[in-house]
């Protein structure tokens, strides 16, 4: 049996080719394992690389072997008391044979599941893999881009401002030392012991002797230096800058969580959750994405990210305040003409009595018209039986219908959250979105 693996080397001595080809042959199972890793991994883990375990079918290597339908062998077998040499066996039926197999045991077993380490990139590829940012923001963003001349190592031509010294230094010496060019710390040694020689008042025969020896060395040094330079054109080195097409276009993606007494740990660590992985899928596109956090309970404030899921206020509920601070923080410090506004809003879909319309109210009039995208998850009850529609997700189903700008989902688990997500920001359009 001959088994055949490529092992020739890629940069960074890592076999690129077979790691390539083993994600695109197991990359459902791959997949599955990554949808898996996010629901149970912390959140500050959620978007790393990492190790997931798939199962070990579909992961051999490719191998040869010989037939067993066809051909001629033959074997020793020990303990052979019914055949002799040129007797003939028939085949056995459907390709048997001396099949290898596990002896049973008293106890349920089976194999380790296969771990696959996966680079931070790896990972992020494949978990938002077929998703992108709605067809709104795309068309708006058409070709929103810049050229940007970035690092991209050395050469041995350019304009005199790109000379990289210390590289040209380097060159230099490693020319020199190559070529055994002869050093100024040598040559002076051997010009003083050469004056000191002639210094003499009476030189003896040795000492003519060595005088001459050192004429002719120093002589030869010279020309040597002379013929070896300390710096070569072929020494030069410029830094070298090329051309990257950079999106030019910037995002701002506003968090707002309700933090009142109806919202507990469990409804404030999805919220997260899916505020993490948004954060991460903006992060892919743009060159540069502001997170701007607020909590509110009946009161509204812009905190920073350990306040916003970790501080202990707590008190009624007004979404409205919330609304009102993230139109304040925009107008600014985020121009519409250099910013895509983008925002999610978790709540558990309690709020005060009549404040739910002037919610849609300001929704309508002067935040939809002007963001990219809006995002209302609710954060339902453990309790899937418990279906009843609370007061915002009544006040924005109306909305919804008319903002093609706006998505409402509901999360009631760790399980949830992706799914949603993947859901909201599906290829196509914003039609797929969970209602």
């Amino acid at each position: 049996m001959a088994q055949f693996v490529d092992r020739r080397l890629n940069p960074r001595d890592k076999s690129l080719g077979n790691r390539q080809r083993f994600l695109r042959r197991t990359r459902a199972e791959v997949k599955r394992a990554v949808d898996k890793a996010v629901a149970e991994r912390t959140i500050a883990d959620a978007g790393k690389g990492g190790a997931v375990s798939i199962p070990t079918d579909g992961i051999g290597e490719p191998q040869f072997h010989l037939s067993r339908d066809i051909g001629e062998r033959q074997y020793v077998l020990p303990g052979n008391k019914e055949f002799v040499a040129g007797d003939r066996v028939d085949k056995p039926k459907g390709g048997g044979g001396g099949g290898s197999g596990r002896e049973g045991a008293d106890s349920g077993s089976g194999e380790d599941p296969f771990s696959f380490a996966l680079s931070e990139a790896e990972f992020l590829d494949i978990l938002f893999e077929d998703l992108e940012l709605p067809d709104l923001v795309k068309s708006s963003l058409k070709d929103a881009t810049a050229r940007e001349f970035r690092r991209a190592g050395y050469t041995s031509d350019g304009a005199t401002p790109n000379l990289a010294v210390l590289r040209t230094m380097r060159v230099s010496m490693s020319r020199r030392l190559a070529l055994r060019r002869p050093s100024l710390a040598e040559l002076e040694r051997l010009e003083a012991e050469l004056e000191a020689l002639r210094a003499k008042s009476a030189t003896e025969a040795a000492d003519q002797l060595r005088i001459g020896e050192l004429d002719v060395e120093i002589g030869r040094m010279k020309r040597r230096q002379r013929a070896i330079p300390f710096i070569d054109p072929i020494d030069v080195r410029y830094n070298r800058f090329n051309p990257v097409v950079v999106p030019r276009a910037k995002a701002v993606m506003f968090c707002l969580m309700d933090v009142s007494a109806s919202m507990g740990e469990r409804e404030k660590d999805l919220a997260k959750r899916f505020f993490v992985l948004l954060h991460l899928f903006l992060k892919r596109k743009y060159e540069r994405v502001d997170i701007v956090f607020i909590r509110h309970t009946h009161e509204a404030a812009e905190v920073d990210e350990q306040e916003f899921f970790y501080g202990r206020e707590t008190g009624g509920t007004v979404v409205s305040s919330a609304l009102k601070t993230m139109i304040a923080v925009r107008e600014a410090r985020y121009p519409i003409a250099d910013w895509n506004v983008y925002c999610a809003q978790a709540s558990d879909g309690d709020n005060s009595a009549g404040d739910s319309r002037e919610c849609v109210a300001m929704l309508d009039r002067a935040i939809l018209p002007l963001t990219q995208y809006y995002a209302y998850i609710e954060i339902a009850d453990e309790d899937a039986s418990d279906a009843r529609e609370k007061d915002l997700w009544r006040a924005y189903a109306g909305l919804k219908e008319k903002a093609s700008n706006f998505a409402m989902a509901r999360v009631a688990g760790r399980s949830d959250i992706y799914p949603v997500f993947r859901k909201l920001f599906a290829k196509q359009t914003r039609q797929g979105a969970a209602r």
